[in-house]
């Protein structure tokens, strides 16, 4: 009888890097879900913010929910799966970004306001898009002009210009400026009793709990406020259980040169973001990050504000919040978020989902805000102590950034006297403080060749990546 010839054992095959590991359905449900859970807070409040500031009707600002949810499980999935060259195929979440916020309003409220506002802020969306898609190949590579005091100025400003939003719903509302109703002690009563609530949960310390304090403050105060009258639900009943955002829903975008110069500004600054954010989860996942990475990160961002553009939502940028998390929990798979993704897709076709977050009241949405507003402007700050303050030419750039920022708030009456064109660019503090500080960093940095411009990301990715969301403490 023949003997077989003895075979070599089958060597295994090497494990896939964490990032793209595969997990059972089941596991990828659960921790997709609890991305959604820690990121939905934060994903809805730009439009709630924007449709409230430009007086849309209630089923308008449902409409903008859905809208972005949508467009957010899309560009979610496209970031971590990656099509092409878009998209870093790490674990990072796609969400509005916060610097937006002051320049749509002002450019929505110079256009009148309502849906016609809405018309010229998607107009510069999709051209701002457009311009970051094509433009990711180059800033990948211009990094190293952006050093900490840059940054860290730019969170701080952010943080620092959006407090007095969030204030102004703790208040009750910019609809109720004017009226006793304005500042009425109940009101400040549900925002106060948010925040504490927020911070309670935080304080316990739990990662569950800290992870999720933001979206359980939000439950606990209108659950409150719905049993003392205050909350109504009458348009949740109302609303059909599924629908679809049409592309240009509220008409076609009108293409206006200055709100497109102030939408261009604002990608600038959520390029940095992004690339901090990237280098960070880098860090956390021990995945390699390099020029062509960030660059695709940038392309997704700039592919999914075109999408925000036409499916009625706004730009989009790689989300902070859910960086914490994936360390926290150590799931590094990238497809946990393509799944939270899909979730979010489902969420954006069930109107009763945006119905149910737009009858927040504002005094609750205010107290949750005040704690996300003011968790960025720390983060600022952490980054500020990077920079080498001691150093003149850092502090100056600091002060007059800060300076700059408070000027469309302290001193309203001169940018009213502008052009509506031209207040819908610098009636923003994001936009002239950002400005200012990259500005005068090229002036006394980078143009004099002088060291100090230069940026170790590595160094910022990695205590980034220990910031803990909502001050929820890492796992050790």
């Amino acid at each position: 009888m023949a003997r077989m010839p003895r075979q070599s054992p089958r060597r295994p095959h090497p494990h896939a890097h964490p990032v793209d590991e595969l997990l059972p359905v089941p596991r990828l449900a659960l921790y997709g879900f609890q991305h959604v859970l820690a990121f939905y807070a934060a994903a809805v409040i730009v439009p709630v913010l924007l449709g409230n500031a430009l007086g849309l009707s209630r089923e308008e600002l449902v409409h903008l929910i859905n809208a972005d949810l949508l467009t957010c499980g899309v560009a979610s999935i496209i970031q971590a799966l990656g099509v092409w060259k878009v998209g870093a195929r790490l674990p990072l979440v796609q969400g509005v970004t916060f610097t937006a916020v002051s320049p749509m309003i002002a450019i929505g409220t110079g256009a009148g306001g309502g849906t016609a506002g809405l018309l010229v802020v998607y107009g510069a969306v999709i051209t701002a898009g457009i311009a970051t898609f094509l433009f990711a190949p180059l800033f990948s590579r211009l990094v190293k002009y952006f050093p900490p005091v840059v940054i860290g100025t730019i969170l701080t400003i952010i943080g620092i210009t959006l407090i007095p939003v969030a204030l102004q719903d703790a208040a009750g509302g910019a609809h109720l400026i004017g009226t006793p109703a304005y500042g009425d002690p109940k009101n400040l009563a549900y925002a106060l009793g948010t925040l504490f609530f927020i911070m309670t949960m935080v304080r316990i310390g739990k990662p569950l709990l800290s992870s999720l304090a933001v979206l359980l403050g939000l439950i606990a105060g209108t659950a409150v406020a719905w049993f003392l009258g205050d909350a109504d639900f009458t348009v949740v009943g109302q609303s059909d259980w599924f629908g679809v955002t049409t592309p240009f829903h509220y008409g076609m975008p009108r293409f206006e040169l200055l709100p497109i110069a102030a939408m261009l500004v604002v990608m600038l600054i959520t390029m940095v973001e992004t690339t901090g954010d990237v280098y960070a989860i880098g860090e956390i996942t021990r995945r390699k990050v390099d020029a062509d990475t960030v660059a695709r990160a940038l392309r997704a961002d700039g592919a999914a504000t075109v999408l925000g553009g036409v499916l009625n939502s706004f730009p989009y940028v790689a989300f902070a919040e859910n960086i914490g998390l994936v360390r926290m929990s150590r799931v590094m798979s990238r497809y946990v978020v393509v799944a939270a993704g899909v979730f979010m897709v489902v969420l954006g076709l069930l109107p009763k989902a945006g119905s149910l977050v737009a009858s927040i009241p504002h005094p609750v949405l205010g107290g949750a805000a005040i704690s996300m507003f003011g968790i960025v402007a720390a983060v600022g700050v952490q980054i500020l102590g990077k920079a080498d303050l001691r150093e003149e030419r850092n502090t100056l750039i600091l002060a007059a950034s800060l300076g700059a920022a408070l000027m469309p708030t302290t001193v309203a009456p001169f940018f009213d006297r502008m052009p509506d064109d031209l207040r819908a660019v610098l009636d923003s503090g994001i936009t002239l403080g950002a400005l200012t500080a990259i500005t005068l960093n090229l002036l006394f940095n980078v143009f004099t060749r002088r060291t100090t411009a230069e940026i170790d990301w590595d160094d910022i990715g990695e205590e980034d990546a220990a910031e803990p969301q909502f001050g929820a403490r890492p796992a050790r």
